[in-house]
């Protein structure tokens, strides 16, 4: 628990065996008093095994989901285990456990809390099409959600049971919409948004996906999402 919480961790994970292992004990070894989950979203390698090695709890889909089917299973097994906090934590150990309690702490009065890569703190950065689409996707979000908003495609989140329960039953597993579209929803379901700086590290393992074509294929994707989202939501 921390202050009083029940909090579990949910790791999606999808061929992470060079990395999860290291990520789980440095989250237990952190904060021993978290429960983790890492959900094998379809691996063929062996990030199942590895996990459950280094002491995670183990659930493991059939096929690729993607990152926001991961994440539902991880919701499910927090409602369903009566947790008052869970928290996405990516597998390949670019987030600190270290700001995992200050998430929680804001917690309180907020009921979602986004850990911000662009907030003042740490030296991560992007350019080119890649920023232009994450200004336009904060900028939209913040209006809807009547805060500064400045990583609004942050996979580094933290929500109260309220949400659990929302997630559990509806969480989108298309491209993006487990970032753009959930915020979006939420913030018109009048739920209270906000961010706490955190510093971003470099992959543990693999290798980024950067390239100008990628760039420019993900702000015209961003564009799409968001507008679906505003329909949709």
């Amino acid at each position: 628990m921390i202050n009083g919480k029940r909090v579990l961790i949910i790791i999606p994970a999808w061929n992470e065996s060079a990395s999860i292992a290291d990520v789980v004990a440095e989250v237990k070894g952190e904060l021993p008093e978290v429960s983790v989950i890492v959900v094998d979203d379809g691996s063929t390698d062996d990030t199942s095994a590895r996990a459950a090695a280094a002491g995670a709890i183990v659930a493991r889909l059939p096929y690729n989901l993607g990152v926001g089917g991961a994440m539902r299973t991880g919701y499910r097994y927090a409602r369903d285990h009566g947790f008052d906090v869970a928290i996405q934590v990516d597998a390949d150990g670019q987030h600190d456990p270290r700001y995992i309690p200050k998430l929680v702490d804001a917690l309180d009065d907020h009921d979602l809390v986004i850990g911000a890569r662009f907030a003042g703190e740490g030296g991560y950065a992007v350019k080119g099409p890649r920023k232009w689409a994450m200004r336009l996707l904060s900028r939209v979000i913040s209006w809807l959600a009547h805060t500064r908003l400045t990583d609004t495609t942050s996979g580094h989140r933290a929500c109260n049971r309220e949400l659990i329960e929302l997630f559990a039953n509806w969480y989108p597993a298309e491209y993006l919409g487990d970032t753009i579209e959930v915020l979006v929803r939420t913030a018109r379901m009048k739920y209270k948004i906000t961010q706490i700086p955190v510093a971003m590290r470099p992959r543990m393992a693999g290798i980024p996906s950067n390239s100008p074509v990628k760039a420019s294929i993900y702000l015209g994707r961003a564009g799409v999402v968001l507008l679906l989202a505003l329909i949709r939501a």
